[in-house]
């Protein structure tokens, strides 16, 4: 999508959401199929990447992505952290899926399906990598339809016993060993076990031909809470509700619970699931198609908070404009804040420079960026920006409240040399107190103002 059909899209989402609303939670890119991981104190969530231009009509999706949080309203964006190029056995230039991210013994092990070739999987030291193949081969190829091999969800139970579930319109799993990367191949056929799709186990017959025998359809994400396990999944064909099933075991038998998201307006014909519990919060993620305008190949991650029933079962969850209203810890801004930290925005991308890291771009005049919830304590007097331009830049406005609320300041964006010729450029501030939401309002005269890469406040 270009810049301007872009900005018809967040025109569009403004117009029906307004600049306080926190769905969908990722605007610098069409992302999908959001799964969440919590470790350190942090949430890190890994998405597909929608590219911009769809083309034959079709899922057009060569890489996975990572954002970040620990306040459950802003996201740092990490970029591009897997692709398809990372899978040296793998010819396809298009396929990458549904992915899921676990932590073990201090590794990361990013277990990646890539669309009529098989599940590969990735290994890091770190959440956000770099990921590297340590196989040189696919992990999953066995089951009886190698295009049927997506949507992986992987689970490491009490007992060190890890779990890797898949599958579409079928379930598998395999009992995946200690090294994560290679699984029991004494049961089930040559390890791979298949799940009996009856409908007491994951829903009543959804279509009456031979493929959908139960309500589930695929993306499948299991958990474990208290002693019961939970299997949220795509259900009912397209377009998909989301459903879920519950067992005493991580392996079953599972019992059929029933639909915990109906499908509305703005979400896609697919769904994807994810749910974790955060500082004494539970949260569920899916995708809508919102930030397109209504397409159902570019789609957008959002999330709610919900609570479970007393009986420990999950109630219907409705999909929300306004997302989280209240975070879990407020912004400190005396420190370096990454401008990748996002609420919100309107027309922004975020690019990797191997010196800079992650930067906000394509800034042009009337584009802005929202931070939440950030603790001005007793006050501030100044405002610094790490920004870089060739051009005559522009300026960003300060403001509290909303994008045309109270103005606390304006930074002057002066030519800096160069695109990727950073300097500190600043401006003073009214003093203010206490936690608001700030908008960055960016204003200029020429397309593409300035990069900006990171910001912080002086008392």
């Amino acid at each position: 999508m270009n810049k301007i059909r872009f900005l018809v899209a967040m025109a569009l989402c403004v117009i029906v959401s307004g600049v306080n609303a926190q769905n969908p939670i990722i605007q610098t890119y069409f992302t999908a199929d959001p799964a969440p991981l919590v470790h350190d104190g942090t949430v890190y969530l890994y998405t597909t990447h929608d590219e911009d231009v769809t083309v034959k009509n079709f899922f057009t999706m060569h890489n996975w992505r990572c954002y970040s949080s620990t306040d459950m309203v802003n996201w740092t964006d990490h970029g591009v952290v897997a692709s398809l190029k990372d899978f040296a056995w793998s010819d396809k230039t298009n396929g990458a899926w549904a992915p899921q991210c676990i932590e073990r013994n201090g590794k990361f092990y990013l277990y990646c399906p890539i669309h009529g070739d098989g599940i590969g999987v990735l290994v890091a030291d770190s959440p956000a990598g770099p990921f590297r193949d340590p196989l040189g081969h696919r992990l999953i190829v066995d089951s009886e339809n190698i295009w049927n091999d997506i949507d992986p969800t992987v689970f490491v139970d009490d007992d060190g016993q890890g779990w890797l579930y898949w599958g579409n319109p079928n379930l598998f799993y395999v009992k995946l060993n200690e090294d994560m990367v290679s699984y029991d191949r004494s049961v089930g056929k040559n390890g791979v076990v298949a799940i009996e799709m009856t409908p007491e186990a994951f829903g009543p017959r959804a279509k009456p031909d031979d493929k959908h025998k139960t309500n589930y359809e695929e993306a499948p994400w299991l958990y474990k809470r208290g002693d019961l396990y939970y299997m949220i999944f795509a259900a009912a064909g397209i377009p998909e509700y989301i459903a879920y099933s519950t067992a005493p075991t991580a392996g079953g038998p599972w019992t059929y619970q029933g639909y915990i998201m109906e499908r509305a307006p703005h979400l896609a014909f697919t769904n994807h699931p994810g749910i974790i519990d955060f500082k004494g919060n539970s949260y569920f993620f899916y995708h809508t198609q919102e930030l397109s305008g209504g397409q159902g190949f570019k789609r957008s991650v959002s999330l709610e908070q919900f609570s479970y029933n007393a009986d420990g079962s999950i109630p219907m969850i409705i999909p929300t404009k306004d997302g989280i209203k209240k975070g879990v810890s407020n912004l400190n801004p005396f420190q370096k804040v990454e401008a990748e930290t996002i609420a919100n925005s309107s027309g922004l991308k975020t690019l990797h420079d191997s010196n800079t890291g992650i930067y906000v771009s394509n800034i042009d005049d009337g584009d802005f960026l929202k931070v939440r919830d950030v603790d001005f304590g007793n006050g501030t007097k100044k405002f610094e920006a790490n920004v870089a331009t060739a051009s005559s830049g522009g300026i960003i406005e300060i403001r509290i409240g909303g994008i045309d609320g109270t103005l606390l300041g304006v930074c002057e964006v002066k030519n800096t040399g160069g695109d990727l010729s950073w300097k500190i450029q600043s401006a003073k501030l009214k003093k203010v107190k206490g936690v608001h939401d700030v908008y960055f309002v960016f204003r200029g005269k020429n397309g593409n103002l300035f990069n900006f890469d990171w910001w912080t406040l002086k008392k």
